[in-house]
């Protein structure tokens, strides 16, 4: 088979910006999920029906600096960033930051290079961008 070598490594976590960090938290025990107000919960768009369920659990974990996406860093137009799905946005950087654990800065080397990543299907889409809601 094929030799790989993983070399570099980034992501993002709710109350860990990087995976140190995170590892941190797990050996100190740290819970990173938040009870969330129904005021919250309604700002965040949150349908009054959900709310009454008895079933519907009021927290969360979030990410710090999600709104310090920088377009012009990355060419796109202020409309173009806004558009796109936050996921993307936070891979992006994260790509980037991988890069650069792995001592290669995308500014300075040109050979190929393979970026693996997990995720899941958010309701942004559905949520934000066709004007649904949860339910």
């Amino acid at each position: 088979g094929m030799d790989i070598a993983v070399i570099g490594m980034a992501a993002r976590f709710p109350g860990a910006e990087t995976v140190d960090a995170l590892w941190e938290n797990l050996c100190q025990g740290v819970c990173s999920i938040a009870a969330l107000s129904e005021q919250e919960l309604k700002a965040r768009g949150v349908p009054e029906a959900v709310l009454k369920r008895s079933d519907y659990v009021r927290v969360g974990a979030h990410l710090k600096d999600v709104d310090l996406f920088d377009p012009d860093f990355w060419k796109l137009s202020r409309r173009e960033a806004t558009l796109m799905d936050p996921q993307h946005r936070l891979f992006l950087e994260c790509c980037w930051k991988a890069l650069e654990s792995a001592g290669y800065p995308p500014t300075q080397h040109e050979g190929r290079t393979g970026v693996f990543a997990g995720s899941f299907l958010p309701l942004y889409l559905l949520h934000h961008l066709k004007g649904g809601g949860l339910t």
